[in-house]
């Protein structure tokens, strides 16, 4: 039959949620204690209490600590004097020995309430130190917590009826209301010792939290089938997982959604209304940041791998939805990906296409300018070179076949000159063909001469392809060419006949030519009475 004093430990260490053996321990301190309360000689002892719990039997034991010099009695002893009492013992400075005492010094009414009151301490002290030895090691992990009351910001949590948490302002998501008596589930932030006992901090805006709620709803997760990737969140407000899956024919997406949206629901509620976007991971960082954008659906995606940055292409309607509101979306993702994300829509990726080419041709006729500059510079340059390392007889070689160049040039330019000046000038009248009008004609007179040389005037002053208009220049009559011409048709006079028409063929107006002919043809025998 159990003793009462096991009775009344177990239960108390039901209550306590302690251990029996700790409530145990407790009480021996709490005898101990009271022991040196109740003796003054005990006060000055150090003195141990071993209980039996299945027959409640006490037995106290005085500590005295082995020392080359004693300076208390009551608590140190010499090393002979331990000899001598331990005979069968190997002893040394240091050592502390046990010395039972009689258990009926231990009594009276001041003792037991010091008893009492130690008990309820180390009770209390036992329970804060299993509370933190619990928590600590459970750091990340979800505990369903209890709203007690909030002040100051602050709302204090009961963690299954374990411990007290704490909830501070910065762990509270802003779009929740904790109410007390409400219900929900909290991931463990932080646990610390503190004078007052363990402090267990815990967090509703954690991204842990998410993980974890996705580990008790999805059992592909819990079992290693889908693996989480990565996580970027905004508490209250949206959320975007990346999942993968580890094994050949599971959608990891349709896994973590569940039938008709149950998981994913269910999710959503426990965070009070969160939105949670759901992707598939990709080693492909341009279909990754494609698909971290949802729900718009990029054109193309541009990356930098030395920045880690990428541009993503979307249509210009789903330009708006791509970054989201106050480019909450777009932080997401950028989140999500560890890489700068730049959204740009087809209109502006165009005009910046357009403005970069007109560009690449202003500098490369700029380049083809520079070019050409450097080219002139190079050439003027070596020029200069050859000129100053060039030997001085090199120097004169060079210019003297120059010169010799120059002079030949010179020599038969004057040679094409002299023949030209040998020949007679077109449609000029040679010295034969001046005997021979001489010769018809007879004597010429002296107007005669000078009409004549107005003509071979007006010749010389015309160019050679206006030679052959030389009378239509000058009196627009007949064409002459040979000395027939000149002195007319056989009928007519042979002297006055040529001397009329060229007076007439003299008249610059052809009407006035004309004239001059009509007059010359009537009157050629007047012109014959007239003296020679």
């Amino acid at each position: 039959m159990k003793s009462e004093f096991l009775i009344a430990v177990t239960q108390l260490a039901a209550e306590r949620n302690l251990p029996q053996d700790m409530v145990v321990t407790a009480v021996e301190a709490a005898l101990a204690s009271a022991y040196r309360r109740d003796n003054a000689a005990g006060a000055q002892s150090n003195v141990r209490v071993r209980l039996e719990p299945s027959t409640g039997e006490v037995e106290v034991f005085q500590l005295k600590t082995i020392v080359e010099e004693v300076e208390n009695e009551l608590a140190e002893l010499t090393l002979s004097e331990a000899k001598k009492l331990r005979k069968n013992q190997e002893l040394a400075i240091g050592d502390v020995l046990e010395f039972e005492m009689e258990a009926a010094q231990v009594a009276g009414r001041i003792a037991a309430q010091t008893a009492k009151q130690v008990v309820i301490q180390r009770l209390r002290e036992a329970e804060r130190e299993l509370v933190y030895a619990e928590f600590a090691e459970k750091e990340g992990e979800v505990y369903s917590a209890t709203v007690q009351r909030g002040y100051g910001g602050t709302v204090t949590m009961d963690l299954n009826g374990r411990a007290t948490a704490v909830l501070p302002p910065v762990e509270q998501a802003p779009t929740e209301r904790y109410r007390p008596g409400m219900k929900m589930k909290v991931m463990i932030r932080e646990v610390t010792r503190t004078q007052r006992g363990p402090e267990i901090v815990v967090s509703r805006t954690d991204a842990e939290l998410l993980r974890r709620l996705f580990e008790m709803e999805v059992p592909e997760i819990y079992n290693g089938i889908v693996e989480i990737r990565g996580i970027s969140r905004e508490p209250g407000s949206r959320s975007k997982v990346a999942v993968h899956a580890l094994q050949d024919g599971v959608d990891p997406v349709g896994a973590c959604v569940g039938l008709r949206g149950i998981r994913i629901q269910n999710i959503v509620n426990e965070l009070q209304g969160e939105k949670i976007d759901v992707i598939q991971w990709s080693k492909d960082m341009s279909i990754f940041a494609s698909h971290a954008l949802s729900p718009a659906q990029p054109l193309r995606v541009d990356l930098n791998e030395e920045e880690q940055s990428a541009v993503v292409v979307v249509p210009d309607r789903q330009l708006s939805l791509a970054i989201g509101r106050e480019g909450q979306n777009a932080r997401l993702a950028a989140k999500l990906t560890n890489w700068k994300i730049d959204i740009k829509s087809s209109t502006e990726i165009e005009i910046e296409r357009m403005k970069i080419q007109i560009e690449d041709e202003v500098a490369e006729r700029a380049a083809a300018e520079t070019v050409s500059d450097a080219s002139t510079k190079e050439e003027a340059s070596i020029a200069a070179e050859i000129e100053d390392e060039a030997p001085e007889p090199i120097v004169a070689e060079v210019a003297e076949a120059l010169d010799e160049e120059e002079a030949a040039l010179m020599a038969e330019l004057e040679a094409e000159a002299l023949e030209t000046e040998s020949q007679p000038a077109t449609g000029e009248l040679s010295v034969e063909e001046l005997l021979a009008l001489e010769s018809l004609d007879g004597e010429v007179t002296v107007e005669e001469e000078i009409i004549v040389e107005e003509e071979i005037t007006v010749t010389d002053s015309m160019n050679e392809d206006d030679i052959w208009k030389v009378p239509e220049a000058i009196g627009g009559g007949p064409t002459i060419r040979f000395a027939e011409d000149i002195l007319g048709s056989p009928s007519s006079s042979p002297r006055r006949g040529g001397t009329s028409k060229r007076r007439g063929g003299g008249n610059s107006s052809p009407r006035k030519g004309n004239r001059g002919r009509s007059r010359s043809d009537d009157g050629g025998d007047n012109s014959s009475d007239m003296p020679g």
